[in-house]
């Protein structure tokens, strides 16, 4: 017999009973029935109950067990009476009756309970994660991200992709955030980036001649945590094909996405494909964001013009006096009482608004303020500026923001969302996705001026470098997209820039000297003067992935040892001082701030 074990604890059934096992796992709960001691025996596989009688040898030391102790035991396994099987287990029909225990590894009193789902708050999980990880939930979403892993690679290497693995330490490079930096001990004063992400090697794999690149990629960023943000560190499934327009691009990972999202399901609808393509200057009008969650059947509608000269003086005069001002409308279907227009005008001051106005409708008649000052042809106007089947009725309302839209928009989408919630419209057990195309190229910063790339900068620009030297930077869009679902951004994409010349140029118009080019993206730009194929890629968040299949809310729960929201590893105290002999051996002295 195995020292440890013949079986796994979720491994046996009725069809062992009769048998001699052995069974090694944690202590997972201790339930003392005077006569019989039942152990609850826990393993990476399951949890198979134990029994002892009271008159056996080792229920004393049995008894006193702390749980998480591991031991192993021995004994037969018999059959459960009828009344006693727990149909919730696989193992229910079964138990072991011990003849033998041995103490593998004594437990300590614990800092947090195992066999519950109780919240110690994030300094006690994270500081005993090896503990926090045994719990059944965060185990089971550990093993979804291990099977998504997997099914990843299956299904790019069913798309003709080959997966390769690129540098970690390399050289900074703009990707949007601040680069974690490597002193060198072998070059005094200069310094090592870690990859924000594998944007430059995987173009140049391109350049090299392999066809279709992939790889689950480890990125780093210096940045705060957020909800769907891990500091520090996260993955992505990295992708990048040659001869490719961004149409095989997004066929390429909306087919990856459709086939995954629909093996981990568990019920759950997917968008069909293809995936809904929506303009990043629609998303921002019908939803405030360029990240839309279309569960929620809400769509925005401009009606400034309805304003526009109106009685209603307060939104009339900011649009005579500003030609940048503009009124969005948004629809409450169901919506239609003062109560619950007061409710979310509440909410809107609440969130630091002066208020939300609002128009309800009592049969077909509209009512409010605001209804009063405009008349009937205006009001009919607002009812035309839905589309047909969506104007609003009886029973329902419209609420108002005002103002320019670049200031607004983010309140815009989180009243959307606050209305779609309250009323319960918004789709469940669904995943619904969206493209969204056409980002500009570039941004102007309003503090100071200058005009800045909006997305990646490595993209090449709609109308190549004719658009880059006759138009205003303002109105040239790049082949870049955004895959979207249930209002997470998944992932960013674009048709690369390939050619030095256009290059040179569209980092000029962002303030790049070409000599501060070649200087920071010399590698790339050498390869391009020897034949670069046109090429363009994705890359999915792999984190946020696992944490929608596993209905999750924050990225934590589906990362194997996160941080804290201070970039902090509590479990194996990092960051830490470094020794002053080390750091004269890298040539680095600390200059703490006052």
């Amino acid at each position: 017999m195995h020292p440890y074990r013949t079986h796994t604890c979720g491994e046996l059934r009725v069809t062992d009973a009769g048998t001699e096992a052995r069974l090694s796992g944690w202590v997972h709960r201790k339930r003392d029935h005077g006569n019989l001691l039942f152990v609850d025996l826990r393993d990476h596989y399951g949890l198979t109950q134990c029994v002892i009688e009271v008159d056996a040898p080792g229920f004393d030391e049995i008894t006193a067990l702390r749980l998480e102790t591991v031991i192993c035991v021995t004994g037969r396994i018999e059959r459960r009476s009828e009344e006693t099987r727990n149909e919730t287990l696989p193992t229910g029909e079964v138990e072991l009756r011990i003849d033998a225990c041995e103490v593998l590894g004594p437990s300590d009193p614990l800092p947090l309970e195992v066999n519950s789902d109780r919240d110690y708050g994030e300094e006690v999980r994270l500081r005993y994660r090896f503990l926090d990880l045994r719990r059944a939930r965060v185990h089971d979403h550990i093993m979804l991200r291990s099977q998504v892993i997997t099914s990843i690679r299956t299904r790019m290497n069913g798309l003709g992709f080959t997966e390769f693995q690129t540098p970690i330490l390399t050289s900074s490079s703009p990707e949007g955030a601040r680069d974690f930096l490597v002193p060198s001990r072998l070059h005094a004063g200069r310094f090592y980036a870690l990859p924000q992400a594998p944007q430059q090697f995987k173009q140049l794999i391109m350049v090299a001649g392999f066809d279709r690149y992939f790889q689950i990629a480890p990125c780093f960023r210096d940045e705060d945590a957020r909800a769907d943000r891990s500091p520090g560190e996260f993955y992505q499934l990295d992708i990048e094909m040659s001869f490719a327009t961004q149409d095989d691009v997004l066929h390429v990972v909306e087919t990856l996405l459709h086939g995954l999202f629909g093996e981990f399901a568990a019920g759950r609808t997917v968008s069909d494909c293809p995936f809904p393509r929506i303009s990043y200057a629609d998303a921002m009008a019908r939803y405030g964001t360029d990240k839309p969650d279309l569960r929620n059947p809400i769509e925005m509608r401009d009606v400034t013009d309805v304003f526009r000269g109106s009685d209603f003086r307060i939104f009339a005069d900011m649009i005579a006096g500003d030609g940048d001002i503009r009124v969005w409308a948004i629809p409450a279907p169901g919506g239609g009482s003062r109560a619950f227009c007061d409710r979310m005008n509440s909410w809107a001051q609440g969130e630091g608004q002066p208020g939300l106005g609002y128009i309800f409708y009592r049969d077909d008649e509209a009512a409010g303020p605001i209804a009063r000052n405009l008349g009937e042809d205006r009001l009919r106007l607002l009812r035309e500026a839905f589309p047909s089947g969506h104007a609003p009725e009886g029973g329902d309302a419209v609420f108002f923001v005002c103002g320019k839209p670049a200031d607004f928009a983010a309140f815009a989408a989180r009243a959307r969302s606050e209305i779609g919630e309250r009323l319960e419209l918004i789709e469940s057990d669904s995943f619904r996705f969206c493209w969204v195309v056409d980002y500009p190229m570039y941004e102007r910063d309003e503090s100071t001026g200058r005009i800045e790339f909006s997305h990646n900068p490595f993209s090449m620009p709609q109308g190549g470098l004719e658009a880059l030297e006759t138009r205003d930077p303002l109105d040239i869009l790049a082949y870049q997209y955004d895959i979207v679902c249930n209002g997470v951004e998944l992932s960013s994409g674009a048709i690369r820039n390939h050619r030095a010349e256009i290059m040179y140029k569209a980092f000029e118009i962002a303030g790049y000297a070409k000599d501060e080019v070649e200087e920071q993206f010399g590698g790339m730009l050498n390869a391009f003067r020897f034949g670069a194929p046109p090429h363009g890629g994705s890359a999915p968040g792999v984190d946020r992935i696992v944490m929608l299949l596993a209905d999750e809310p924050n990225i934590r729960e589906v990362t194997l040892f996160p941080m804290n929201q201070q970039a902090q590893d509590l479990m194996m105290n990092a960051p830490a001082p470094v020794p002053e002999d080390r750091l004269k051996e890298l040539s680095v002295r600390i200059d703490l701030p006052r």
